[in-house]
């Protein structure tokens, strides 16, 4: 009899078809999920059945209270090679392997820079105007060759957005708590003196930064009253790391020029959130890693992975 693999959040229904599962096809039968399950209870009755379960990055928490209740797990396998959402202990505890994929930085740079684009040039409402039959021509887009970008982390994904932002004429600069003057001139941007300098200072502001207890809450509502009337504010990084009530009160006062947001709070959305509505704000379901290349990677080292498992020699173990 084969084991059984579920695939978590398989909302386009691409897992099976952007990766080759034949190599475990005769040991393995693979189920998708399109649908994301909001609650322990509603996950642990879905996935009781299943010997193998594969999530995408760090949507579904996998705390020890649900592998208790999921004895039959033996091999769980998360996107990326990083996951703050899985008790580690716990899954050792229960003789669960934990296994991770790489994942490629260029996607959510890519989207970065779409949402920037979007809110400078106003896209999405001319693009909508257009299509109606509504006015021909309605914003007057803002400018970027000249403006500053302020960068709130200069890693691995800051330092691509920054290269980005050279290429188009802006003025660069990036604050982190560890970040050195030395690190900023190698990318080739400016340290700001502090995090306060770079909010007031800039046109367009792009957080890049891991979620720690340092970083959430790092931009609160004295953080965003710092920002010009004019300025953008874009999160592809942490929901957490911008204190959501006072952007959304920023929004609807119409005290910066708009937001873009790739991540929130609550995931998916619930219909009603606030988020969905917010006047200014160009929000995406968090898009960041959902590439054609980035998903053929995970569920391609996926296969892997299980491959490797049923070998008895697992490979990728987190953490």
């Amino acid at each position: 009899m084969p084991l059984r693999c579920a695939v978590l959040d398989d909302f386009q229904q691409v897992a099976t078809t952007l990766a080759d599962w034949s190599p475990i096809a005769e040991d393995v039968e693979v189920v998708s999920f399109g649908v994301h399950f909001d609650n322990e209870d509603a996950l642990a009755a879905a996935l009781a059945e299943f010997d193998i379960v594969v999530t995408l990055r760090e949507r579904v928490p996998f705390p020890a209270s649900l592998f208790e209740r999921l004895p039959r797990l033996r091999l769980l396998i998360a996107s990326g090679m990083r996951n703050s959402v899985i008790d580690y202990a716990a899954a050792e505890a229960h003789g669960v392997t934990v296994c991770g994929t790489a994942s490629s930085s260029t996607p959510p740079v890519e989207l970065t820079w779409a949402l920037l684009l979007g809110l400078a040039r106003g896209i999405v409402g001319e693009s909508n105007s257009l299509r109606s039959g509504g006015p021909w021509q309605s914003t007057v887009g803002a400018d970027l060759h000249g403006r500053r970008l302020g960068l709130l982390g200069l890693g691995k994904i800051g330092s691509r957005v920054a290269q980005v932002g050279l290429a188009f004429g802006m003025r660069v600069s990036a604050w982190s708590q560890n970040l050195s003057a030395e690190r900023a001139a190698e990318v080739g941007v400016e340290r700001a003196g502090s995090k306060e300098d770079l909010l007031a200072g800039s046109d367009f502001v792009s957080i890049h930064l891991a979620l720690s207890d340092r970083t959430r809450g790092l931009v609160g509502a004295r953080e965003i009253e710092l920002l010009k009337p004019t300025a953008y504010l874009i999160n592809t990084s942490r929901s957490a790391v911008v204190d959501q009530d006072a952007l959304l009160d920023a929004l609807h006062a119409g005290r910066i020029a708009g937001a873009g947001v790739d991540v929130f709070d609550i995931e998916p959305l619930p219909a009603d959130h606030p988020m969905r509505t917010a006047p200014r704000l160009l929000a995406t379901p968090h898009l960041g890693y959902v590439s054609q290349d980035n998903y053929r990677t995970y569920y391609g080292q996926a296969v892997e992975n299980i491959r490797a498992y049923l070998a008895g020699s697992p490979v990728r173990q987190l953490p």
